[in-house]
């Protein structure tokens, strides 16, 4: 295969994977273990899938689609909410993508999902800190109404920093492990496809 069909099959590929994250995104759900507006999707996955196939930039392409598609059709936050899941699921994929590269082994992608879930949790804390909730604070009332919402569920809990340790970067972590976990499941089958391979 020459390289511009490799170029070409690449980007076929990436462009049906943002298809299907753009539709995961859409399916998005709240869990009772955080406040209703942080809602649970699995839409990093085919992100994953693309950055563990066809490595982690394409990943990352994956990531920035979805969401623009979800901006386009679904978004109710003026954009901060896609910046910030763009911002967070190039962090997964761009950092398990890499360390996959370098480890292609099956040792090797669990690490690098891992790191990769790891570092998205940490950096979601700074991200939502610094960039989401102080524009959801504009938006929904004050950032009263929003610790608010996280002392229902843990009354003592105190300030910003305090509800995104204790509940936004574990349910991060949860969501990247989620995402790791189907990966495993349907990397195989899926892979003749994701490689251009009969």
């Amino acid at each position: 295969m020459s390289q511009n069909q490799t170029k070409t099959r690449k980007l076929t590929v990436a462009a049906m994977l943002s298809a299907v994250a753009a539709l995961l995104m859409f399916l998005d759900f709240s869990l009772p273990i955080i406040p209703s507006f942080v809602k649970m999707d699995v839409s990093e996955l085919p992100a994953l899938l693309a950055s563990f196939s066809l490595g982690p930039s394409y990943g990352i392409l994956v990531c920035l689609i979805k969401n623009v598609f979800n901006l386009l059709f679904h978004g109710s936050t003026g954009g901060i909410g896609e910046l910030c899941n763009f911002l967070l699921g190039a962090v997964f994929v761009g950092v398990a993508g890499l360390i996959y590269k370098k480890k292609k082994t099956r040792k090797g992608a669990i690490l690098a999902a891992a790191l990769g879930a790891v570092a998205m949790a940490v950096v979601s804390v700074p991200v939502n800190y610094y960039i989401s909730y102080p524009v959801y604070a504009k938006m929904f009332g004050g950032l009263d109404q929003i610790i608010a919402a996280y002392q229902v569920l843990r009354p003592g809990t105190d300030g910003l920093m305090e509800a995104l340790l204790v509940f936004n970067m574990p349910f991060t972590l949860l969501k990247g492990a989620i995402d790791a976990a189907l990966t495993f499941l349907i990397y195989k089958p899926l892979s003749p496809v994701l490689h251009g391979r009969r």
